[in-house]
């Protein structure tokens, strides 16, 4: 059955991974799209262990469900290449930093003037009417600006950023979000538009969005910072034998966990009896918890926790994970076959669909596999194409002699 997005067409101008991821899930759920790389390639083509030099685990990860075109943006002709393509196309989708936008031709009134249906998402590291914009930005350095590393610091800890790239993946999710909305008011009203996704404002949503706390209100009520997120005692617990995720939230939950270690005095305490009373004295509690948990194996505290309705679960590792009997039970990883890479395994939209279930529709390209498919598709001859691939227009660049 085709995927929710069949017969939707991207062109797809990002690299790296905030545009990337967002891409690869417009293409499982079945647009066709067009990844244009530079000649020599997106650079996590060489991130990561591969079986050649230009298909590392981290491109094969992000950029199933496309096709490659590798053309050269610095050559005068490749404008005419991407002029038939966004004539053709639902979407434009791209990460160049606006002033080299607007040096290759790639900013909203010059595609729209082609196709004034186009939905235009430039995806950037700060939003274009601040201070800010235009400045260079990666993972670590928005996960700097939106205080991650100073949370870590108010847990009492050293800051640090989050050791996975957070906010790229979370500006991708917005971005998917925001062309899957502007299809949506483009089939009612039949308007394209731009849209614009800056890593900087995403993350600092997600952080604020809990720890705004006493500042939300005008004048403030309190410091900034949710206690209970940021005790130093909120972490994986030790046991017996390894350790153990568990979080008792509600007041029935702790009710439960004191009477089932015995600690009946302290579900009558007035300090621990209420969300606000709790959240007061979080670090006591938690610091309590871990020195209990320590008495019983992570099995027998899954059991028992799990017997009066508290969440409770081991810590995986990026092994076990990969091991994890629920995500095998559901068809979370998939083997596949790749034409040129061999098998490797890969990952599943997490949602589930009763009707146009999303699938990867092909798998990673090569870079410029699909050069004279797409040029063809354009509307360029034969001949056109010829000149565009021997010119260098067109192409990946040629391979490097060893010396």
């Amino acid at each position: 059955m085709p995927g929710p997005l069949e017969g939707i067409r991207i062109v797809d101008l990002s690299s790296v991974l905030m545009g990337p991821s967002a891409t690869q899930m417009l293409g499982d759920m079945g647009a066709d799209v067009i990844k244009i790389e530079p000649p020599t390639g997106d650079t996590t083509r060489r991130i990561g262990p591969g079986r050649s030099d230009s298909m590392g685990s981290n491109f094969l990860n992000m950029n199933r469900s496309k096709r490659s075109l590798a053309l050269d943006l610095k050559h005068r002709r490749s404008r005419e290449v991407l002029a038939r393509l966004v004539a053709r196309a639902d979407v434009l989708i791209h990460n160049i930093r606006p002033q080299a936008a607007q040096r290759l031709g790639l900013v909203y009134e010059d595609l729209a003037a082609l196709n004034p249906q186009i939905i235009y998402c430039a995806l950037t590291g700060f939003g274009s009417k601040g201070p800010y914009a235009g400045q260079p930005a990666y993972d670590d350095l928005i996960q700097g600006l939106a205080g991650l590393p100073a949370l870590y610091a108010r847990c009492g800890d050293m800051p640090r950023y989050v050791p996975t790239p957070i906010a790229d993946r979370v500006a991708g999710l917005n971005a998917v979000i925001a062309v899957t909305s502007a299809l949506l008011h483009r089939e009612r009203s039949g308007e394209g538009q731009a849209v614009e996704v800056p890593m900087f404002e995403s993350m600092a949503q997600v952080v604020l969005a809990d720890h705004m706390f006493g500042r939300t209100f005008v004048p403030p009520l309190g410091e900034a910072g949710y206690g209970r997120i940021l005790s130093p005692s909120r972490h994986p617990y030790r046991t017996a034998d390894g350790w153990l995720c568990v979080l008792i939230y509600n007041d029935r939950q702790w009710q439960s966990f004191f009477r089932l270690v015995g600690r009946e005095d302290m579900a009558v305490d007035p300090r621990y009896a209420s969300m606000r009373g709790r959240n007061e004295h979080i670090d006591d509690l938690y610091a309590m918890v871990a020195q209990t948990l320590t008495s019983r194996t992570t099995a027998e505290w899954i059991a028992a926790l799990q017997s009066v309705d508290i969440p409770a679960g081991q810590m995986n590792t990026l092994d076990s994970l990969m091991d994890d009997p629920h995500l095998a039970a559901v068809g979370f990883f998939e083997t596949t076959d790749h034409p040129s890479e061999g098998l490797i395994n890969t990952l599943r939209l997490p949602a589930t669909w009763s009707k146009s279930e999303p699938r990867p529709t092909r798998p990673a390209p090569n870079l410029g596999e699909h050069d004279r498919e797409i040029l063809g598709e354009s509307g360029f001859s034969s001949e056109e194409i010829d000149s565009l691939l021997s010119d260098r227009v067109v192409g990946k660049a040629p391979a490097r002699t060893q010396p």
